[in-house]
């Protein structure tokens, strides 16, 4: 019962051109999913070193609706050092423990377990404590050897001119040996 004297509540003339709120939704979806990637891309959402992080975002455009974007995925790749085969490591052994042979035993030892070991060495003062020296690289070959010798990684360094011996040469590791790794050895020589 449409009566068509009744006067209209909003006269055509003030209503101008209405969106529809769905149309509007999805635009306001549209711009914050490009706002998300594009900061995505200017500022990483993942710290160097992590291996990914996720996000989601939230629009609300109008009571009782909402649109929400993709999840942003940021991955960054940690790389670790890859250790060389055993065989491909030359490793030196220097005797700084005051005990003859003790290098001999622990050439032996080393080379037991597959170690590329060179002639061992005596070195040029004793100490009170072994150690696993490794040059630039073969940090992860020097606490392989370490550990083959149940030394904790803590007694792995880098190698410098302090260590005890006047040259390592084509060494990639020296495990230079004190009494708490030379035992009891009692054969002469290094």
């Amino acid at each position: 019962m449409d009566d068509p004297s009744a006067t209209d509540p909003l006269p055509p003339e003030r209503l101008g051109p209405r969106v529809p709120i769905d149309r509007a939704a999805i635009l306001l979806g549209l711009f914050v999913l490009a706002v998300v990637l594009l900061l995505g891309q200017i500022h990483p959402a993942v710290p160097a070193g992590s291996s990914s992080a996720a996000a989601s975002t939230t629009a609300t455009t109008a009571p009782g609706t909402s649109t929400t974007t993709a999840p942003v995925v940021t991955t960054t790749t940690t790389t670790t050092p890859v250790a060389k085969a055993k065989s491909n490591v030359p490793v030196l052994v220097a005797n700084a423990s005051g005990k003859p042979g003790s290098a001999a035993t622990v050439t032996n030892e080393l080379q037991l377990a597959g170690w590329n070991v060179q002639a061992p060495i005596n070195a040029t003062a004793n100490v009170a404590a072994s150690s696993v020296y490794y040059v630039a690289g073969q940090k992860v070959a020097a606490t392989a050897v370490a550990a083959t010798l149940h030394l904790p990684p803590s007694v792995v360094l880098p190698y410098t001119t302090a260590a005890p011996v006047s040259t390592i040469g084509t060494a990639e590791v020296l495990v230079v040996v004190a009494p708490d790794l030379a035992g009891s050895s009692t054969t002469s020589g290094n």
